[in-house]
């Protein structure tokens, strides 16, 4: 295709044009935000204040039923179950990311699933009345499978209508809404709202309140404008989206900008799992994001808040002010989260991941002196706290939101949805394991086992350094160009294509010798 001199003057002009937050972007970041990364927030904290009500209400429904006591390494067990099933759940539902957003779109994805916090919701709401534990048991699974699934499809949906100058800002909201979720959590959580004998089961069916909100506004927004037009082929709706999102009619260059994406992507065809780990152009991109996300999940910020009441308990801290001081963090959280969306744009995301994991690599490691000192030493306890505050602070900045971002723009439509599948798997995996094991680390290693977080955050950030290239305001085709050499793949450049990404077949058939691409 050509491009006349005139209308290539008129695409230089629209490509030069930044992107602007309207109010129908604004407005779907937020409901779709609220409605499915909230939840994932509130459900990884919302069982940590009723523990002590919620392990009485099993042992006295088994006492009902059996006439017996239950025993202390059953209800161990159950617990355990309790806490677990939540990550297992987040697993799953990664897997079911690939299937679901090629079939029913991002947004059909995203009302789907509000199935799965709308029922359990109702399920743990009413187990006290039905005298079961079993169904918070699976209720938490099931919920797990709702928050596997939206921290997945959220980013991929607002990261594939932003414009790319507020790519990353948007990006992280969804990650804002998760701290909001926790921050919520905790203050309902609190003894004197509904962290009680009463009010727990209250709060653990008040999940199914924000997938209701989006069940009921979501429909009136559009569809991701790249699915409508690479998978579905259909430019006009395409077009009609981008126009409601950007404010204005002249949306060529960006429809432009999908064609191409498009064409490149009919050479690779639409890539499974499997095809991803063996296709070579795209095998530094996802070894970068297993990496990070590893890092996000192994650098201990999930034992920082399913333990941290123990934490602020061994720091000193009194027994009655703890569930305050983690309701500070939880605030901390929020806040620095909320700046890292103003300033992912003008600091980029990699000087953010740097200092992110190196904020938390430093607070690992004085934390663990902190906590040694602290029966010798009485000011000790105060630096426990500043350590644990500055690492949430480094991963709300960084470790946290950005490789969600990095995700959706280090790979192409075709590919995405199965790198949020192996992301997102990678995520839960790690979260899970950390849940279970911690506990065991701390009675083997003491105070010493912060030290392994404070290994894994230094190993991330030396990956990052050498490895990771900045993606801020570069399009999805000029970030894979980027990488290209890295990964030994010629990309030809044909200028009267405005820059059709084209990866020769013969560079690949030379380096992966009977190598095909199958679609899904």
């Amino acid at each position: 295709m050509k491009l006349t001199e005139k209308n290539q003057e008129s695409t230089d002009a629209s490509r030069g044009r930044k992107g602007k937050m309207t109010l129908l972007l604004a407005g779907v970041t937020l409901v779709s935000t609220f409605g499915s990364s909230f939840q994932y927030g509130y459900n990884v904290s919302v069982i940590n204040s009723p523990a002590v009500f919620m392990k009485e209400f099993y042992n006295q429904t088994y006492l009902d039923r059996n006439g017996i006591p239950m025993e202390s390494s059953f209800q161990t067990l159950l617990w355990s179950l309790t806490v677990s099933m939540f990550p297992l759940g987040g697993f799953f539902g990664s897997l079911m990311v690939g299937p679901l957003v090629n079939q029913c779109g991002r947004k059909g994805t995203l009302l789907i699933n509000n199935i799965f916090s709308i029922v359990p919701a109702i399920l743990m709401g009413t187990s006290m009345v039905a005298k079961t534990f079993e169904v918070i048991i699976l209720s938490r699974i099931i919920v797990g499978i709702c928050a596997g699934l939206s921290s997945n499809v959220v980013p991929m949906y607002l990261g594939e209508m932003s414009p790319r100058n507020l790519r990353g800002a948007v990006g992280v909201v969804p990650q804002l809404f998760i701290t909001i979720g926790i921050l919520i959590a905790q203050i309902l959580g609190l003894t004197n709202i509904l962290g009680n004998v009463e009010g727990w089961p209250v709060l653990l069916g008040l999940t199914g309140i924000p997938a209701v909100v989006e069940l009921l506004l979501l429909p009136f927004f559009p569809e991701s404008p790249r699915y409508l037009l690479i998978q579905k082929g259909n430019e006009e709706q395409a077009r009609q989206a981008l126009k409601r999102l950007r404010g204005w009619d002249d949306v060529d260059d960006e429809i432009e900008e999908m064609r191409r994406e498009d064409q490149s992507e009919k050479l690779e065809g639409r890539l499974s799992v499997f095809n991803l780990f063996t296709f070579r152009a795209l095998r530094w991109q996802l070894i970068s994001i297993i990496i990070m996300m590893m890092g996000q999940q192994l650098s201990g910020v999930n034992a920082i808040f399913y333990y941290a009441n123990n934490i602020f308990e061994n720091a000193g801290v009194n027994e009655n002010d703890v569930q305050y001081v983690t309701v500070g963090i939880g605030a901390v959280n929020v806040v620095m989260t909320c700046v890292a969306v103003f300033i992912i744009e003008s600091l980029g995301r990699r000087l953010l991941l740097l200092a992110g994991f190196g904020i938390c690599c430093v607070s690992c490691a004085v934390l663990t002196v902190a906590l040694n000192l602290q029966a010798t030493v009485s000011w000790m306890q105060y630096l426990s706290i500043a350590c644990v505050i500055f690492y949430i602070i480094g991963h709300a900045i960084g470790a946290s939101p950005i490789p969600f971002v990095m995700i959706t723009e280090m790979f192409l439509q075709s590919s995405r949805p199965a790198a949020f599948m192996v992301g997102g798997s990678v995520h839960w995996i790690c979260n899970f394991t950390v849940g279970l094991v911690f506990l065991y680390m701390e009675k083997g290693l003491g105070s010493y086992c912060f030290l392994v977080f404070c290994a894994i955050c230094l190993a991330t950030v030396i990956y990052i350094f050498f490895i990771v290239p900045e993606t801020k305001g570069k399009t999805f085709m000029e970030i894979n160009q980027s990488m290209a050499k890295r990964n030994k793949v010629e990309i030809q450049m044909d200028k009267e294509n405005l820059n059709d990404f084209q990866p020769a077949l013969e560079t690949l058939k030379k380096n992966e010798e009977g190598y095909s691409v199958s679609g899904l």
